[in-house]
């Protein structure tokens, strides 16, 4: 097990951030099989055609040869920054990484992968491997994570702003209730279950809180640098997403609202800002504020401020109507 001690200025410190990257990664080892990686088959039969294309790439060997059982290389995966990390901010990071420090943890793993291919040391040992692999993961998001990302992003940030909530209002016993069945508070510390390496201390230096969808139903650690101490957990409501797909607006409600503004009453069981929606389904910002003052003047939805952000929720009366 391992534990982080927690103190008084973790508290203050504590972040969330996203991490686009993580995500991709974590996919590309679900498609290139045998293993899943709880990944649901319908999303990896979906994407397999897609994923067809890349799979002649050495590239894709590898960026798979820089995998252990339990851990990964950094550089594949350098730590978020903030919420609103995008594929770019990430990408730039491993463009970005010291090429002596990028050989010495591709040395690592290629010294521990006895069964790395020939076109996967080709890449790992040429003088532009840090271009090769950013360049084969940008096209690897393009083709398999570009257009669902969207709305994988809204399901995350509506996580940080329950558990920011959570937190800010009954502290980290609440924040992390219903994190990960193995991850719990106790005496002043994160107790992580499944996971080795003792008691570490936090330092004063906080946590790092990562929603992700992919990791589901299982969660992930880091606790060496130069990632922060970090814990990537499954954000809320990503089973339902990937076992039953996106919300739709039920044909009624369509028929009585409008499709635009019975999606986005369908989408409204969870806080949501307008731009948050405008992103995730490509709709104006305007035409989205325009739908949302319609439902809130027919008290289909509630409104408060968040911040810099006015969240919008379903009132008892919209759930009512979409059931």
């Amino acid at each position: 097990m391992i534990r982080f001690e927690v103190g008084a200025e973790d508290l203050l410190r504590t972040r969330f951030a996203l991490s686009p990257v993580f995500e991709l990664q974590h996919l590309i080892r679900g498609l290139s099989g045998p293993h899943r990686h709880g990944v649901p088959e319908r999303w990896l039969a979906r994407l397999r055609p897609r994923f067809a294309a890349l799979r002649d790439d050495p590239a894709l060997a590898a960026v798979l040869t820089l995998r252990l059982p339990r851990s990964g290389a950094t550089l594949l995966c350098p730590p978020p920054q903030r919420l609103g990390q995008t594929i770019e901010d990430d990408l730039a990071a491993l463009r970005a990484t010291p090429p002596a420090v990028a050989r010495a943890e591709i040395d690592f793993y290629l010294q521990r992968r006895p069964d790395a291919t020939e076109p996967a040391r080709s890449v790992l040992t040429s003088a532009d491997v840090l271009n090769r692999l950013a360049d084969f993961l940008a096209a690897a998001w393009t083709a398999l994570m570009a257009d669902d990302w969207p709305r994988l992003r809204l399901l995350c940030e509506r996580d940080v702003v329950h558990r920011s909530g959570e937190l800010g209002r009954s502290g980290w016993a609440a924040a992390l209730a219903g994190l990960h069945p193995k991850v719990r508070w106790r005496d002043g510390g994160i107790d992580l279950h499944n996971r080795s390496g003792g008691s570490i201390r936090l330092g004063g230096a906080g946590l790092l809180l990562v929603p992700s969808v992919f990791v589901w139903p299982s969660y992930a650690v880091f606790a060496d640098e130069p990632w922060p101490k970090a814990v990537v957990y499954p954000a809320r409501g990503v089973a339902t997403l990937l076992e039953h797909g996106p919300p739709e607006a039920p044909e009624h409600l369509s028929a009585l609202l409008g499709r635009s503004r019975a999606l986005l009453l369908a989408t409204l069981a969870d806080p949501a800002s307008t731009s948050q929606l405008a992103r995730a389904y490509g709709m104006a910002t305007g035409a989205v504020g325009d739908h949302l003052a319609v439902l809130h003047r027919a008290g289909l939805v509630s409104r408060a401020r968040s911040g810099r952000s006015v969240l919008y929720q379903r009132t008892p009366l919209g759930d009512a109507l979409v059931r």
